[in-house]
This record gives C-alpha cells, sequence and structure tokens, in this order.
C-alpha cells in the first residue's frame, strides 16, 4: 500500500516535471506552497502533512515558489516572473492550486469544493454542500460532516474524497461505502440499513417458510428491536432471520432470552 502510494507519487512529479510544473499525486499545479508553520516548501499540505509532525494551515500561505524560474513570490494564480500559470483554478482563501475540475469556494463550509457549483447546494444543518438529488431528500443530522469516518476514522469534512450520505443521516467517505458493502449492509454507527433491502427481505421470507424449526422450537418466541425503525416485537424464533412486525425488515437484534409460547 505505501510503496504503491510512493511510486504514484513520484510518476505524478514525473509527468509534471516534463510538464515544467511541479506537481504531486494529490494536485496538478506549477508552483510550491511555503508553510507558514517551517517555511519548507511542499507542492502540496498533504505533502507537508505526511513528512512533517504538525499540519499546514492552507489558509495562512503567503508565498509560493514557481516550480519554473523558481522566483518566490506573493501567493497568486501567475507568476510575476516568468507568466507560467500556477494553476487553472486558484482560490485566494485556500490557496488551492489545481488543473480546473468546476471548482467552487463556499463560504459556509469554509473550503472549496469540486464542481460544478450549480449541482450542489450547502446543507445549513450538515453543515456540509450535497449533490442537488439530496435537497429535501435526505435525514439532516446537525453537523454531521464535522465527524470522522466510522470506517477509516478519517475527517470527511475537508478530504478531498467524496462523501456519501446513508438513509440514517450518518456520512462515510465514498470509496469507505463501497468496501462496507462487500462486507455487509449497515451502518457501522446506527446498524441501520444502508441501502434499500426490501427485494432481499422479501427472498429470505421464501427461506423461512420453506425451513421449519424443529418440533421443540416452533413455539419459541423472542423479542427483538428493529435497527430500522426502532419498533419493538414479539416474533417467532427462527435460525435465518426474525422479521419486525412494523415495517417488515430483518435488520433486527434480538432483545432478551427466548421463552415457550403458552399453547393454546
Amino acid at each position: 500500500g505505501g510503496r504503491r502510494e510512493r511510486f504514484r507519487g513520484l510518476v505524478a512529479a514525473m509527468a509534471a516535471a516534463e510538464a515544467g510544473g511541479a506537481g504531486c499525486e494529490h494536485y496538478r499545479r506549477g508552483c510550491l506552497l511555503q508553510a507558514p508553520c517551517c517555511g519548507k516548501f511542499y507542492v502540496c499540505r498533504l505533502c507537508h502533512d505526511s513528512k512533517e509532525d504538525h499540519q499546514m494551515d492552507r489558509f495562512k500561505v503567503k508565498q509560493v515558489q514557481c516550480a519554473k524560474c523558481k522566483s518566490i513570490q506573493q501567493a497568486q494564480q501567475s507568476c510575476e516572473d516568468c507568466s507560467s500559470m500556477f494553476g487553472e483554478y486558484y482560490c485566494g482563501i485556500c490557496h488551492l492550486f489545481d488543473k480546473d475540475k468546476k471548482q467552487y469556494h463556499c463560504e459556509k463550509c469554509g473550503i472549496c469544493r469540486i464542481g460544478p457549483k450549480e449541482d450542489f447546494f450547502h446543507c445549513s444543518k450538515c453543515n456540509l454542500c450535497l449533490a442537488l438529488s439530496l435537497q429535501g431528500n435526505h435525514k439532516c443530522i446537525e453537523n454531521v460532516s464535522r465527524q470522522d469516518c466510522p470506517i477509516c476514522l478519517e475527517d470527511i469534512h475537508t478530504s478531498r474524497v467524496g462523501a456519501h450520505v446513508l438513509p440514517c443521516g450518518h456520512l462515510l467517505h465514498r470509496t469507505c461505502y463501497e468496501d462496507m458493502l462487500k462486507e455487509g449492509y449497515r451502518c457501522p454507527l446506527c446498524m441501520h440499513s444502508a441501502l434499500d433491502m426490501s427485494r432481499y427481505w422479501r427472498q429470505l421470507d421464501d427461506e423461512v417458510a420453506q425451513t421449519p424449526m424443529p418440533t421443540e422450537y416452533q413455539n419459541m418466541t423472542v423479542e427483538i428491536l428493529c435497527n430500522d425503525c426502532s419498533a419493538r416485537s414479539t416474533v417467532q424464533f427462527h435460525i435465518l432471520g426474525m422479521k419486525c412486525t412494523s415495517c417488515e425488515s430483518y435488520n433486527t437484534a434480538q432483545d432478551g432470552g427466548c421463552r415457550m409460547a403458552l399453547e393454546q
């Protein structure tokens, strides 16, 4: 993993050098940033943070070094000496230089986002820019983007990886969500189903119906708690799963011990 990342970073840097600019695995740009904390020059804050024992404050960057003529100057989009462009996109607040990805600076997020801007809206409660398709169509959790991803335990709000909003309202990195689906279907925080499972529940209905329990278990009941709707039910125990009587989900957990139903 680490060796592969270093190799990708080297290839990116070589490609940028051939193009007459600086670059890394994270960004394509024609300058180096001078870290306000230690005075060292790095292609980006992520490269700085991986090498140093402290983090670079991108908002305090004041000077950059042109990768072509090596001139050190005030942060700006083009070199004042050789006129080479440092980045197709430049934000004077975040000091972000990069190739054009339809980026825009969101004042409420406080950072730049990959656009185009017209395809996103800022949810004030979640405190995050989300796709327009989610406007009025997602469960809000206050400041949810300020929590770390429960899969990789890394920051979501400032991550270069997009966020995926689960039906329960919790956020995961998009890549972490895809990895999660290879192992399971539930939110790692609240255990709510992370996608529509209704088709699978109907298949499970058939499997339960075709798999009768042994005689000694047929009158056994158990209390369950549904992870999807939070309803409590008393249902017949079955080894394959126990269905919520409220929302018909099999995403349930046993809540207490089994007991034998009284025979009529």
